[in-house]
């Protein structure tokens, strides 16, 4: 059964300086909830790409995971994909858009994910899973406006300067 996962939000600052933000897997950490315990194991680009490999290593419920993903589609200050090719779910497919709009960017979130084992997997979806993600989401929408700023508040930081935190809605 696929899952899916939507999350939308507007953060101040230009399309470029909003891309150029997540088009770079070392800040992909800063956005991540500190409970994972998430880090960059390797990424063979600087900057995300069509065929750019990250493998990352994290801990879910204390369980150390390895977790690989590879840029499926990429067009440059508009959108990426990244495909999971190896880790927990039987399928994961992450599409990251960015919108100019009036006083900032629209960043929406789609993931499309499987989980592996059945009947056995739904049943643990419905009750750790789906809960978790919206968290980690969460977690990430809020560090994405600490970094730039709520698009209606006006605040604002400069990604370099912002608080380790991420987003979707």
């Amino acid at each position: 059964m696929t899952h899916v996962l939507r999350r939308h939000q507007v953060v101040a600052g230009g399309p470029d300086e909003v891309f150029t933000f997540f088009e770079s897997p070392k800040n992909l950490e800063m956005i991540t909830p500190p409970w994972l315990r998430f880090e960059i194991a390797e990424s063979t680009d600087e900057h995300m790409r069509v065929g750019t490999e990250i493998s990352y290593r994290l801990r879910w419920q204390g369980l150390p995971l390895r977790w690989r993903t590879r840029i499926a589609e990429c067009e440059p200050g508009m959108m990426f994909a990244d495909e999971m090719t190896r880790g927990p779910y039987a399928r994961w497919y992450h599409r990251h858009f960015f919108t100019p709009v009036p006083g900032g960017v629209e960043v929406v979130d789609i993931v499309e994910y499987e989980l592996p084992l059945g009947w056995l997997g739904r049943w643990v979806h419905a009750a750790v899973i789906r809960a978790q993600l919206e968290a980690i989401f969460d977690y990430r929408r809020d560090a994405v406006a600490g970094i730039f700023g709520n698009a209606r508040a006006g605040r604002r930081r400069h990604p370099s300067g912002g608080p380790r935190l991420l987003e979707t809605s």
